[in-house]
């Protein structure tokens, strides 16, 4: 067995932007590819891009392409959208994501994101606070007209204190910065949603 071909834990933890406790749930749940060598725990490096892949199609959605009819998911996974400009910043939030086993669907505007609020219930709205067009703040009071108890966390890369300032009047769950920590984010959509973090 060649040691570059296979990653230790600590390279998956840094690779996938997860932590320790979500890379074992997963390797218990066999959700992710590992082989145990020793008292170690190796993984192949092309084995885990190929369940990302996997993770992406059956966890992850462009706008405009549901794959499942209008509610919860057939494995009854918490449901979020998220909302951002910046496609890269859209890919790293849903693979996180649906890593820790959430249903992700991903807008890259306020238009796209109010049409799919309004036809599909979510769990969780994730949204960037400046975007061309239809700004976060309006998404997010559009949002609560739909559904007035739908949890909320901003992510912005341009804080203002009038823009804090309405997000808490809104009553968001969470007001993340960027850059922040990929482990920030799965946090707060835990506690936003009264999940263990």
């Amino acid at each position: 067995m060649s040691d570059e071909n296979f990653q230790t834990t600590e390279e998956v933890l840094d690779y996938l932007q997860v932590n320790l406790r979500t890379v074992y749930r997963l390797i218990k749940a066999g959700k992710i590819p590992a082989v145990r060598v020793g008292r170690q725990w190796r993984f192949r490096k092309r084995d885990i891009d190929a369940w990302l892949d996997s993770q992406r199609s059956r966890g992850s959605r462009a706008a405009g392409t549901p794959a499942a009819p209008p509610g919860r998911s057939a494995l009854d996974r918490p449901r979020v959208l998220v909302v951002d400009d910046e496609s890269s910043m859209r890919d790293l939030l849903s693979k996180t994501l649906a890593l820790a086993e959430y249903d992700v669907d991903t807008a890259p505007d306020g238009r796209s994101a109010l049409e799919r609020l309004r036809l599909y219930p979510y769990d969780l709205l994730i949204a960037d606070l400046k975007m061309p067009g239809i700004d976060g703040l309006h998404v997010i009071r559009e949002a609560r007209r739909m559904k007035a108890a739908l949890p909320v966390i901003i992510i912005t890369g341009y804080s203002t204190e009038s823009a804090a300032i309405e997000a808490v009047n809104l009553g968001v769950s969470a007001y993340l910065t960027k850059p922040f920590r990929l482990p920030q984010v799965l946090a707060a959509a835990a506690r936003a949603m009264g999940e263990p973090a």
